[in-house]
């Protein structure tokens, strides 16, 4: 069995930053959760109501014989605005944040690097955070896969899936299906 990596990358929602890369060829599995914060295993409720000072995040599971680490970076700068502090449309709050959680100093630099080349595509400052990744806290169970499960949830079809059909139409070529 091919050895495996991890990413932990925070880009708003958690439902579509999971529903993105679930789709990528190499990508194993990803799972919800929250990390960054101050407090132990936090609930969805308490990280909403920003007492915990978490991120929602994806942590991924992947072979780096198929997709890279940088390549995971490319795609998370692509499917969410990395320009808006603690806001993804009309997601607003710290737990909303831009932020790659590294796991060691190549992940941090390939981090680094990939702010530098993203800025320029975008006209505004990248604002996203580059942290040590700390505990990652699996989200409640309802919340893996939640758009998979859920595609016509009002806010899934709203928002989820107009950002998954982008993503599967700038990266056909890179889609497991």
């Amino acid at each position: 069995m091919a050895q495996t990596e991890t990413a932990i990358l925070a880009a708003g929602c958690f439902w579509c930053v999971e529903a993105v890369f679930d789709d990528l060829i190499g990508v194993q599995s990803v799972e919800s959760g929250y990390i960054g914060g101050h407090v132990d295993n936090p609930t969805y409720r308490q990280v909403c109501d920003e007492d915990t000072g978490h991120a929602e995040a994806v942590r991924i599971t992947f072979d780096p014989e198929q997709i890279s680490y940088d390549e995971l970076l490319d795609v998370f700068f692509h499917v969410h605005d990395p320009t808006t502090l603690n806001r993804q449309g009309g997601d607003v709050g710290e737990q909303y944040r831009s932020a790659i959680f590294y796991l060691n100093d190549a992940q941090k630099e390939a981090a680094e690097k990939a702010i530098a080349a993203a800025q320029m595509e975008w006209p505004d400052r990248i604002v996203t955070q580059v942290v040590p990744a700390t505990t990652f806290w699996q989200a409640e169970d309802y919340h893996q896969e939640y758009f998979a499960h859920n595609p016509n949830q009002p806010y899934c079809a709203a928002v989820v899936g107009p950002k998954v059909r982008k993503f599967r139409q700038k990266y056909a070529g890179r889609l497991k299906h």
